[in-house]
């Protein structure tokens, strides 16, 4: 089995798309941990709504590609995701593999768009980082070594930055901090 780390964002009916997200996701694969929900600014230009912010720790024993191609692809398009070329556009939902245990490497879904494990974003936006590092604090980034708490650091006084605790993701929220499984 493989530790999957999945980021949310959603800025198009957030409040409520953001935890149908984790309830489809657990339909799927064994939902292990969510984070805190984090209100954020959008990427791109200005003008849009802020999104609201998660990530979800996963078991599963699919590849990545497999992964983005069936579950995620499916969250995204049962919450009325349509894609278009302005990658930057408000979403109901957007769901990326941001970790796939503590590996390194390049994969392309069915989409053709090649995509890179962990997610580079992860260390350049507050989006995606907080809530992955809330998850695995200890976790030492799979490119860069340092642990995800201490990336993280820096962004937590960003005063634009709001934890929202009135959005719940899960009815009964599960954060283990033993994450071990020999099990493979």
């Amino acid at each position: 089995m493989h530790q999957v780390v999945i980021t949310l964002g959603s800025n198009i009916d957030k409040e409520r798309n953001l935890p149908a997200a984790v309830r489809l996701l657990a339909e799927g694969a064994e939902v292990v941990a969510v984070s805190p929900v984090y209100e954020t600014a959008p990427v791109g230009p200005a003008g849009q709504p802020p999104f609201l912010n998660a990530a979800v720790l996963l078991r599963t024993d699919q590849s990545a590609a497999a992964l983005k191609d069936g579950l995620l692809r499916r969250v995204e398009a049962q919450l009325g995701r349509q894609r278009t070329d302005d990658r930057y556009a408000p979403r109901p939902i957007d769901t990326d593999i941001a970790l796939y245990d503590d590996a390194v490497f390049d994969y392309t879904p069915a989409d053709g768009r090649p995509r890179h494990v962990p997610d580079p974003g992860l260390i350049h936006f507050a989006h995606c980082l907080l809530p992955v590092a809330d998850l695995l604090p200890d976790m030492p980034h799979p490119e860069t070594g340092q642990p995800l708490a201490a990336l993280a650091a820096p962004l937590r006084r960003d005063p634009t930055i709001r934890l929202r605790p009135d959005v719940g993701v899960m009815n009964e929220p599960r954060i283990f901090t033993d994450l071990t499984d020999d099990t493979d």
